[in-house]
Order: structure tokens, then C-alpha cells, then sequence
């Protein structure tokens, strides 16, 4: 326990430092190996990870792929100058209509998109609307804690989602109709409780004429409109594929690939820049840190939660609902969703409680947010920010999400009672 303990502590000390820009991919594939060479995981081991992984992974690339076709396309910086109109220069209305937009993001562009294409289009659109930084701060704020908080409704709307589902044999329609409420629940306390921090920094009016027409972002209008019709179809393949059993990935990926050709076709985006920006790192990351984290249920790490947790089943709904989301939220926050959401699933797999496997995907979505470190999306939004000049430190951060977690998760975690 000790040794698999270390490896993968030190694992995550470097994906979250980052030092000489060591990429995320490369140090989770190291930790692996380390975790092969020292015996804590075996070859055998690496293939029941990857037959766990594979799905969520690939899923994830093509989300990706879609999402920065539709970025080059305008179809962000459209959606981010249409939620400005529609306030009409309320700041409150504004704050709000920004949150609705990264739910939308969040929810079919998984919550890593978000992070990676909505947060800079939203940033440049606020410099050019001239509002002071604390109040830049609180909309960035809002737009990384709803980009995680709204990641429910859909398998493919988080990794982790489409993690547990898959290892759980969940399928897409049931998965959405157990999860559309709690999704629904999760927006309007977030909404709330964003506005109950943040509100002395939102302004009462915004000049919005500084913005530009949303329809001067659209770089070819026919293949716009034709993008509606084709996510919408993308979504109505999930269901038809759920009938059949087949993964995710296949119309995740498949779309993707699909959307980018036919871009590439009406010349409106480089190929090969669509296909050397996509998050390849993402796969080694998942790949290499459940390799390592199977090290700790080898060790017994998985052993001790299913004593607690059946031990919370006999306890009733409710306290077996809150506390396993709690506990999914506490581990999410300090050692990182991705692993956590494995080591609960394993641990859950003889309880048989649909509501705790909700609740431990609730907890892990949801309990990032207490710590920069908590999820990959908020590396990611973090990683942007830096970027583009705008940096918010470990204590700011985490005062932010551990005062507004909590409440958002137990009203959430209460609708899967």
C-alpha cells in the first residue's frame, strides 16, 4: 500500500506541477511504467484498464475533434455574442445567460470543451466589453464551476461519466433520463449560489455595443446551419446505438471524424491543425493514471471503501446517497476525479445500488471544484487562463470552490434519493 501509495502521489505531483512543460500524457505513462516495474500493477492489469478506458477515451477525442471544428466555424463566438444580445446589457441577466451558456457547452461538448473553447472566447469577449478584472474574475469563475457542475445529463458529457456507465452497463437513455433531473437541479442551485457569491462584482449594466453582430463570427453560414442539423442527428445516433449496445465512442469519434471531413470539404479548417490540437495526451493520461490507480486497488485501497460503503447501504437512501457522493467529492478534491471515479466504482460493483453509483458520479463531478487540482477540465481552464494573462491562485480558488461545492452537491445529491 505504501509503495503503490508513493508512485501514485508522486504521479499526480508532476501532472498537476507540470515542471519544464512536461505534459499530463507523458507523466501518468511514466507512473505506469514505474507501477510495472515495481509489481504493483501487472501486463494483465494493463489490459482490464485499457478494456475500462478505451470507450471514455476515444469518446473524448472526438467531442474534442467536434468542438474545434465548431469553434473554427464561429459557432461559439456566435453562441457567446447571442447570450450578450439577449441581455441587453443587464450585467445580471448577462451573468446568468453566460452560465446557461456553459451548461449548454458543458452538457454536449463535455465539460473539458468548455473549458478549452468556451473560456477564451467568453474572456476576449468581456476585454472588449471593458469590465474590470474582479468582475472578469467572477464570470470566469461562474463559467469553470458550471462547466463541471452541468457535465451530468449526457454519458458523454463527462469521462467520467462514460467511465461508469460502461463499467456498470448503464445505458445512454437510461443514463440521461435518471440523470436529466439531477442535471436540471444542479444548474439552477449553481445559478443561485454563483450569483449569492459573486454578486457584488456583477455589474448593473454592460455596454454591449461595443460587441460585434453574432453573425459577422460565422465564417460559412450554410455549413452553420447544416452543424444544428448534424448534432442533432449525432444525438438521436446515441440513442439508436444504445438499442444495439454499441460504445459511445463509435458516434463520439465517429461524428467527429464525419464533421471534420465535411468541414475540410468546404474548405472552411485545416485538417491537419483540427487533428494536432486535439488533447492526444488525454488518452495517455487516462491510459497511464488508471494503471497507476489500479496499483492502490491492488493494494487493498478498494477493499476498505466497499467495507464503508455496504456498510452505508444498510444505513437507508439517504445517508448511503449523501455520503457516497460526499466521500466521491472528498477524494475527487484532493487526488483527482479521474482516479477517484475508478476506485469508487470498483468498490461499488457488489453493493448493486443504482443511486450510490449516481451519487459517486455526481460526487466526482461536482467535488473537483474544491481544489485547482480536482479535475482535468480545471487544470485545462486553468492552463487557458495563465495564457491569456489572467491567473488565479491556489488560495483564491479553492476559497471559491470549497464555499460553493458543498451546497450544490447535497441539493443535487438529495434528487437521487
Amino acid at each position: 500500500m505504501i509503495l503503490a501509495s508513493g508512485i501514485f502521489l508522486l504521479t499526480l505531483i508532476f501532472v498537476i506541477w507540470q515542471p519544464k512543460g512536461l505534459q499530463i500524457g507523458t507523466t501518468a505513462v511514466i507512473g505506469a511504467i514505474i507501477a510495472l516495474i515495481a509489481g504493483v500493477v501487472s501486463f494483465s492489469d494493463v489490459q482490464i484498464v485499457t478494456s475500462i478506458v478505451w470507450d471514455a477515451t476515444l469518446a473524448f477525442i472526438g467531442i474534442i475533434i467536434l468542438s474545434l471544428v465548431l469553434d473554427e466555424i464561429g459557432f461559439f463566438e456566435w453562441a457567446a455574442l447571442k447570450m450578450a444580445r439577449f441581455s441587453n446589457g443587464n450585467g445580471l441577466k448577462m451573468f446568468v445567460y453566460s452560465i446557461l451558456l456553459g451548461a449548454f457547452v458543458s452538457a454536449l461538448f463535455a465539460n473539458d470543451g468548455a473549458a478549452l473553447i468556451l473560456t477564451p472566447i467568453l474572456l476576449a469577449k468581456m476585454r472588449i466589453l471593458k469590465l474590470n478584472l474582479k468582475t472578469i474574475i467572477a464570470f470566469l469563475l461562474a463559467g469553470g464551476f458550471i462547466s463541471d457542475s452541468a457535465s451530468l445529463p449526457f454519458v458523454f458529457s463527462n469521462l467520467t461519466n462514460i467511465v461508469t456507465a460502461n463499467y456498470f452497463n448503464i445505458g445512454f437513455a437510461q443514463y440521461f433520463f435518471d440523470m436529466f433531473i439531477p442535471y436540471i437541479i444542479s444548474v439552477i442551485a449553481s445559478i443561485f449560489f454563483l450569483w449569492l457569491i459573486l454578486r457584488k462584482d456583477i455589474p448593473k449594466s454592460v455596454d454591449i455595443s461595443l460587441l460585434k453582430e453574432p453573425k459577422t463570427a460565422i465564417k460559412d453560414m450554410k455549413l452553420f446551419y447544416f452543424s444544428w442539423l448534424f448534432l442533432a442527428v449525432l444525438l438521436v445516433g446515441y440513442f439508436i446505438g444504445d438499442i444495439y449496445g454499441l460504445p459511445v465512442s463509435l458516434f463520439a469519434l465517429g461524428g467527429g471524424i464525419i464533421f471534420l471531413i465535411i468541414a475540410s470539404i468546404a474548405k472552411t479548417v485545416n485538417p491537419k491543425t483540427i487533428i494536432k490540437d486535439a488533447p492526444w495526451q488525454v488518452v495517455w493520461f487516462s491510459i497511464g493514471l488508471y494503471i497507476v490507480v489500479y496499483g492502490l486497488k491492488n493494494a487493498g485501497l478498494t477493499d476498505y471503501l466497499t467495507i464503508v460503503l455496504k456498510d452505508l447501504s444498510l444505513r437507508g437512501d439517504a445517508i448511503a446517497v449523501i455520503s457516497t457522493g460526499f466521500i466521491a467529492a472528498f477524494l475527487s478534491a484532493i487526488m483527482n476525479n479521474m482516479p477517484t471515479i475508478m476506485i469508487m466504482d470498483i468498490a461499488l460493483e457488489d453493493i448493486g445500488n443504482q443511486a450510490m453509483i449516481y451519487a459517486n458520479i455526481v460526487g466526482c463531478n461536482l467535488g473537483p471544484k474544491m481544489t485547482p487540482f480536482g479535475s482535468l477540465a480545471t487544470l485545462l481552464w486553468l492552463h487557458v487562463l495563465a495564457k491569456k494573462g489572467v491567473n488565479i491562485s491556489f488560495a483564491q480558488y479553492s476559497k471559491f470552490g470549497m464555499i460553493i461545492t458543498p451546497p450544490v452537491l447535497l441539493i443535487v445529491l438529495l434528487t437521487l434519493i
